[in-house]
C-alpha cells in the first residue's frame, strides 16, 4: 500500500532550548547572570533574523539599480525608439 507521511515538525529551536535551560539554571540559583544574558538567546536569534531580512532587502536594493542602470544603458543605444512622444 501506498502511504503518504506528512510529518511537520513544531518544536522549540535552539535559542528557545536555550533559554529555558538558562532560566532553569538562573531560578535555582546555579548561575548568577544578569536577566539580559538569561534572555539572550531569545534576543540574538530575533536580532540574527532582522539582520537577514535587512541583508536580503539590502541584495534586492542593489540587484534592481543594477538592472535599472542596464535598462538606461539600453535606452540611451536607441534614442529615438524611446523618445517620449508629447
Amino acid at each position: 500500500m501506498n502511504q503518504e507521511s506528512k510529518s511537520s515538525s513544531s518544536g522549540m529551536g535552539l535559542g528557545s532550548v536555550l533559554f529555558v535551560v538558562f532560566l532553569v539554571l538562573k531560578l535555582t540559583d546555579h548561575i548568577d547572570w544578569s536577566w539580559w544574558w538569561v534572555t539572550s538567546p531569545l534576543w540574538i536569534s530575533g536580532l540574527i533574523g532582522v539582520f537577514v531580512v535587512l541583508l536580503v532587502f539590502l541584495f534586492q536594493f542593489m540587484h534592481d539599480r543594477k538592472q535599472e542602470r542596464k535598462h538606461l544603458e539600453y535606452m540611451k543605444k536607441f534614442p529615438k525608439i524611446f523618445k517620449k512622444k508629447k
